[in-house]
């Protein structure tokens, strides 16, 4: 390296002063060059304020406000009741049991699940979040007790419509966690997964 710089000093030597030469005059370009300007005002250069201004100026009192009004709203009649027409009452509608469906296969009587009425909060599940409780919903899935009755064709079948949430189902053990929060053993399910959020 030594013998490399003591044959080409001269061209390094050059090469120093280009790079001087450009550096002083980029910096002292930057200070040579300042932004002037006279900052004035239209007033200060002898014009008159515009008259639109000055009226409101001169005035003093603010614009004329409309003023509000006093009267009460008077309360419109009740209208007068007429008699109902009789309606009857609709016939209560009976879902079909599985026991009704076993003429049509094992498929269609264990596909049948019941579904609670009051869904639970399916994001207290770790692994499921807001999105991802509203896709479960959309798919009928309301409760802890549906998705712990799953077996490895819904769970197959559910899994297949998440989208971009695959494999959650198995991964995050969705199952186990929901036995324990249909039963409400929060202590069992906390021993097992952590702590419940």
């Amino acid at each position: 390296m030594i013998e490399l710089i003591e044959a080409n000093w001269p061209l390094l030597l050059v090469a120093f002063l280009i790079g001087l030469a450009l550096a002083f005059l980029v910096f002292k370009a930057n200070r040579r060059t300042r932004v002037t300007g006279e900052t004035g005002d239209v007033l200060d250069e002898g014009a008159s304020p515009a008259a639109r201004n000055q009226a409101l100026i001169d005035s003093g009192t603010p614009a004329a406000v409309a003023p509000a009004r006093s009267e009460v709203p008077t309360q419109p009649e009740p209208p007068v009741a007429q008699p109902a027409e009789r309606v009857q009452a609709p016939q209560p509608i009976v879902p079909p049991t599985p026991a009704g469906l076993a003429g049509t296969g094992a498929a269609v009587a264990s596909a049948t699940t019941t579904v609670e009425p009051a869904g639970d909060d399916l994001t207290r599940i770790k692994g499921v979040g807001p999105k991802l409780a509203a896709r479960l919903d959309e798919l009928g899935v309301a409760g802890f007790a549906q998705i712990a009755a799953w077996d490895e064709a819904e769970i197959d079948r559910v899994d297949a419509e998440l989208g971009r949430f695959q494999g959650r189902i198995r991964r995050d053990n969705w199952v186990e966690q929901a036995r324990f929060l249909a039963q409400g053993d929060t202590e069992g399910y906390e021993g097992r997964f952590g702590r419940l959020d």
